[in-house]
């Protein structure tokens, strides 16, 4: 069964670490490891996330939709 979820800004970063546990590095190397540990990740999305860290959100969303991509191929 093949499942079409596409991250995009207004994805929460709680969900996608949740469902797709392979985004973990993406994270880390943008938010730092304090994320899995911040309450606020859990309803907050990557496009707030990304601002609060001074990152582009877009650079964000292509590294973990690539991660998720990565991970189905295997």
């Amino acid at each position: 069964m093949s499942e079409n979820f596409k991250i995009t800004k207004k994805s929460s970063i709680g969900e996608v670490f949740q469902k797709y546990p392979e985004t973990e590095p993406v994270f880390q190397k943008y938010f730092g490891s304090g994320c899995f540990t911040c309450p606020g990740s859990k309803m907050e999305d990557i496009a707030f996330g990304a601002m609060m860290h001074n990152i582009d959100p877009d650079k964000i969303i292509e590294e973990l939709n690539e991660a998720i991509n990565k991970k189905k191929d295997e």
